[in-house]
């Protein structure tokens, strides 16, 4: 019983679980990876974003964003993710800027680092 209960716990055997997080002036956005290396089609991401302000949070799920690409070139350039609530639009570039929307009007627009 102790063998299998070590193998759960390596570090082979842990899943593929990643997380990012990116400071703003207002925001803590947590961008979390439950995808293999390499897919770059994954849907498996989340974005939690809690503002410093209030402390409250939202919890949503992901569109990848990738730079168009020719025939011969893919994947191509990963560039965010644009996550969904409502009509309200989430994106996080890897350049670390959040960009909130509700159609074409821009409510947050705010560049941080990444840690």
């Amino acid at each position: 019983m102790k063998p299998a209960l070590l193998l759960a716990l390596s570090p082979g055997a842990m899943s593929a679980a990643h997380a990012d997080i990116l400071l703003t002036p207002s925001f803590i956005v947590n961008i979390e990876e439950d995808c293999g290396t390499g897919d770059v089609h994954c849907s498996k991401v989340s974005y939690t974003g809690t503002s410093k302000k209030t402390g409250q949070a939202i919890v949503l799920r992901r569109k990848a964003v990738h730079a168009a690409c020719r025939k011969d070139e893919e994947p191509c350039e990963f560039q965010g993710n644009v996550f969904k609530n409502g009509a309200t639009s989430y994106r996080v570039t890897k350049q670390g800027e959040l960009i909130v929307s509700k159609g074409a009007k821009i409510l947050v627009q705010e560049t941080g680092e990444w840690k």
